[in-house]
């Protein structure tokens, strides 16, 4: 049954303004309480090893749902950078893989560390232009971790599939708020404990069947086996014939949290979550007298130490790439963006020429 924003907000209890989702989530009232749950069970010797077994399924189904792909598509892990090693793994000695500049490492270090790869970064405005003909893969995040940019996606798969390459997608910054293109790129990794509310220790890729079959299980282990818990002594190799092959043993009390967000954020719907965190965004922005933007995440120079001002005074926001990082999330109120507009407008009025944002007159 579907629930609205306002409803879904009664599942957060952080007594401040949380603007640092960009970061990590926070936690539905249920993920929170399953997590301690599965602590407690721990402790008192009560915890059975196949327990956490049923959140996996759970989570693999609704993270499968809200990107509109078959769960038999989807893997499940603890990092996207696993993920990415197995993209970089299964590339041929000489191919050209393009990046953006300054996107997040565990999207980039994979391939720099796989010798034989040639990798060119460029800029994220003019990535598609500079996909051509010799062109392998583009690997490239749906948002900007350091200032919540939103990648050209449509140019970029129209770009690729253009020349004959293939695209992966990182969608940690972007899935849960962000309506993406998961159908329509080869791979596609996500971090869960950020848009996803998870806790920290799971993680997704997902693909084409086509793309899947490309990669090599080099990290095989026996949660990714045709049957699990027959999977867990000897010979011979018996992975399951689904994305379940990559599966890694689980983080247990991870994704007994992140079952219940998942299922949380796909009751609310993601074109509802979208508009709702673009729109308290704008709101910020429009505060700042900074021009409209269509990224949940607002990026704006400030002095040092602005963040631990605003945490004194109850606003919860990050410092990245030199620049304040503000996200709106699901758990995000009018009331938070307007409290953190208040606290930021005399610091940004106060800061000199031209380190400061440019504002609208």
């Amino acid at each position: 049954m579907s629930i609205s924003v306002r409803e879904a907000q009664r599942e957060f209890t952080a007594g401040v303004a949380y603007l640092n989702t960009a970061t990590y989530g926070l936690p539905p009232r249920a993920a929170h309480e399953a997590v301690l749950a599965a602590e407690r069970d721990r402790a008192a010797g009560l915890m059975t090893a196949r327990g956490p077994d049923a959140s996996v399924t759970r989570s693999r189904a609704a993270f499968a749902r809200i990107i509109g792909l078959p769960a038999s598509r989807v893997a499940c892990g603890a990092q996207v950078s696993y993920f990415v090693g197995l993209v970089a793994a299964s590339l041929p000695d000489g191919a050209r893989v393009v990046v953006a500049e300054g996107d997040f490492t565990s999207l980039l270090f994979p391939f720099l560390a796989r010798p034989g790869l040639d990798v060119r970064a460029v800029p994220l405005d003019a990535l598609a232009d500079r996909i051509d003909a010799g062109t392998d893969l583009v690997a490239v995040s749906a948002v900007q971790s350091a200032d919540g940019r939103v990648a050209a996606m449509d140019d970029l798969i129209g770009a690729a599939r253009a020349h004959g390459a293939r695209v992966l997608l990182d969608v940690t910054q972007a899935a849960g708020w962000l309506p993406l293109p998961a159908d329509r790129v080869d791979w596609l990794v996500c971090g869960g404990y950020k848009w996803l509310l998870g806790p920290r220790g799971t993680a997704f890729l997902a693909g084409t069947e086509e793309a899947l079959a490309a990669l090599p299980p080099v990290g095989a282990s026996w949660y990714g086996g045709a049957d699990i818990w027959d999977s867990i002594y000897g010979t011979p190799l018996r992975l399951a014939a689904d994305a379940r092959r990559f599966d890694l043993s689980p983080v247990w009390a991870s994704w007994v949290g992140h079952a219940p967000a998942l299922e949380l954020l796909e009751r609310v719907g993601v074109p509802a979550i979208h508009a709702h965190d673009v729109a308290l965004a704008r709101r910020f922005r429009a505060a700042l007298g900074l021009p409209p933007g269509d990224s949940a995440i607002v990026s704006v120079p400030v002095p040092a130490g602005t963040a631990e001002r605003l945490q004194a005074e109850g606003v919860i926001a990050s410092v990245r790439a030199g620049r304040l990082r503000c996200a709106f999330h699901l758990s995000t109120t009018e009331d938070d963006a307007d409290r953190a507009a208040a606290l930021l407008a005399p610091i940004l009025d106060a800061s000199p020429e031209p380190d400061g944002p440019v504002r609208t007159p």
